[in-house]
């Protein structure tokens, strides 16, 4: 299947990163190479650019589309918690500019066997490096019905998740849970009847808790960005696009910390925690798809993009 993602708020993203023709950028989650390869046109033979990604298919798909732009293009597979280390070993003391595009890629939903969507009967996976060692089928048969819970309760938000807990742990003890379907099946059985009928697949935020889980996305972003921030060259900016509260509000609190990171109390005349701000958040508030994106593409309702801009 041909690799395929619609690059969510690619405009307004490309605006905000401020590219300068001799620069160096960083895609931490270069995909297809949508936004990619918008960047490097705008490079001239004295830029850099170097994208990232964990998914086999993605760094395959990415450096077929980047092939023509030579040596001003660099494709390496890896997570993006990794990428300023990877960069460093490589020279690079410093880009200006970062993108990351937090979303799961169209192709990622769309193949079937990759596991990461309820619409297809397939082998439980949701690996986004297919070399990882623990899959979605792991943690629905392996973790507790506590552990569980709290996933789905945290990461999917799901005000049923002590029940879908519940009844996970129950139809595992007879027999080992394996395909999407078996999932649906259990979940639907532990929602009520009358909020089933209604509003998104019932089993969307286990999906999405599961997911969270298996690549532990919250976890790496949380590690990663303040050192992400500090390795922006002044001027440089940082573009983050995230897809549901929980990645937002990391992001909001990470940005925010790095624009004001002073912890002396607000009695001090004067500050002695010695933080120094590294820079401002641009996006006051996020920046949110257009009318005609949203006409065009449903998976970009809940995209929001945040910017911070290193002194």
């Amino acid at each position: 299947m041909e690799f395929k993602h619609y690059s969510v708020l690619l405009e307004e993203t490309i605006e905000q990163l401020h590219i300068k023709p001799e620069g160096i950028y960083l895609d931490g989650t270069l995909g297809g190479g949508g936004h990619a390869e918008v960047v490097v046109r705008r490079l001239s033979d004295g830029g850099k650019f170097f994208g990232v990604d964990q998914d086999g298919a993605a760094i395959e798909a990415a450096s077929e589309r980047l092939a023509a732009y030579g040596e001003k293009v660099t494709v390496i597979r890896n997570n993006y918690r990794n990428a300023v280390s990877v960069l460093k070993e490589l020279g690079v003391d410093g880009v200006d500019g970062i993108v990351l595009d937090l979303g799961v890629s169209s192709y990622q939903f769309d193949t079937a066997e990759r596991g990461f969507s309820y619409r297809y009967d397939t082998m439980l996976d949701m690996r986004m490096d297919q070399r990882s060692s623990l899959s979605a089928r792991d943690i629905v048969n392996g973790y507790s019905e506590s552990e569980l819970f709290h996933i789905i309760r945290d990461y999917g938000e799901d005000p049923f998740a002590k029940n879908i807990a519940k009844h996970i742990v129950r139809e595992r003890e007879k027999k080992e849970i394996r395909t999407t379907f078996e999932l649906n099946e259990i979940i639907r059985n532990a929602i009520p009847a009358k909020i089933r009928q209604g509003g998104a697949h019932p089993s969307k935020r286990t999906y999405q808790a599961i997911r969270i889980e298996c690549n532990h996305e919250l976890e790496v972003l949380r590690d990663s960005l303040d050192e992400m921030i500090s390795f922006l060259n002044p001027g440089g900016r940082i573009c983050i696009i995230t897809f549901h509260s929980l990645e937002d509000r990391i992001v909001k609190t990470a940005f925010r910390t790095n624009e004001s990171p002073c912890i002396c109390p607000p009695e001090f005349p004067v500050c002695t925690c010695g933080r120094i701000s590294k820079g401002k958040v641009i996006t006051k508030k996020p920046i949110l798809p257009s009318k005609e994106e949203l006409e065009s593409n449903n998976r970009s309702k809940s995209a929001k993009l945040r910017v911070f801009q290193r002194k």
